[in-house]
């Protein structure tokens, strides 16, 4: 059974179609690399599937159960989180605190209710293990290399019990060792049996963690096959359009 199944995906703002008739399937713990030029409707996608916008026709089914998103709660309800470009994250506060940024978890003391720092400090630290980060509970995330602010953004959908990840750029500006490790913490999710859909520009890095690959061009699906049956020549082809399908 799929994790997420994508049915005839359409949506149009007023005159302009942004996505033609997609269909897509994602397996438990399988990592989808979703590539296209811009404007080939990949963000429009993935908002779609984080439940930013509704399709204009089509469907989505968790778990083989067909759902329909209003906003993004719904979706997150739904087990599916997103770790955007720009992490969300602040900078001034630790790794411990971002991980549970909105969910912080409280005690009472005579009668008053406090945040409950230790359990955070050891929730995340637990969190971190299983994604065998250097990232510390403590760690100030403005002090933090692009890898390790990856993990404190990855960790936080742990946290929520995820059954899919939405990845947009995570490897973008960022070191090489950087990128490494951030392709690393990909790999621990597809362990823990998450579903990964990444959107990239960086081919070395979609076939090196993606078993899956899709490509978008003027908003339909012009490929959808395993990475081991493609090559970064033939992706390239897909995308520009010197290929028309495959």
């Amino acid at each position: 059974m799929s994790r997420l199944r994508l049915t005839g995906i359409s949506k149009s703002f007023g005159a302009i179609q942004a996505l033609s008739d997609v269909s897509l399937e994602v397996a438990p713990g399988e990592v989808l690399g979703l590539m296209g030029d811009n404007g080939a409707g990949k963000s429009t996608l993935v908002k779609i599937v984080a439940g930013n916008f509704r399709p204009t026709h089509g469907s989505i089914s968790i778990d083989g159960d067909t759902v329909d998103f209003h906003k993004p709660r719904d979706a997150q309800r739904q087990g599916i989180e997103v770790v955007y470009q720009d992490l969300a994250l602040c900078d001034n506060l630790s790794a411990a605190s971002n991980v549970f940024l909105g969910r912080e978890p409280r005690r009472r003391v005579a009668g008053f209710r406090f945040l409950d720092y230790s359990t955070m400090h050891r929730r995340s630290a637990e969190l971190f293990a299983i994604l065998k980060s250097e990232t510390r509970p403590r760690d100030l995330v403005r002090r933090m290399s692009g890898g390790q602010r990856q993990a404190v953004a990855i960790a936080r959908t742990l946290l929520s019990n995820a059954k899919i990840v939405l990845m947009d750029e995570p490897t973008a500006a960022i070191s090489v060792r950087q990128v490494s490790e951030v392709l690393d913490l990909i790999h621990r999710l597809s362990d823990q049996g998450i579903s990964v859909v990444l959107i990239s520009h960086r081919m070395p890095d979609v076939f090196a963690v993606c078993s899956h690959i899709a490509v978008l061009r003027r908003g339909e699906l012009v490929a959808s096959k395993l990475a081991k049956d493609s090559s970064p020549e033939e992706v390239t082809g897909l995308i520009t359009g010197a290929i028309e399908t495959a």
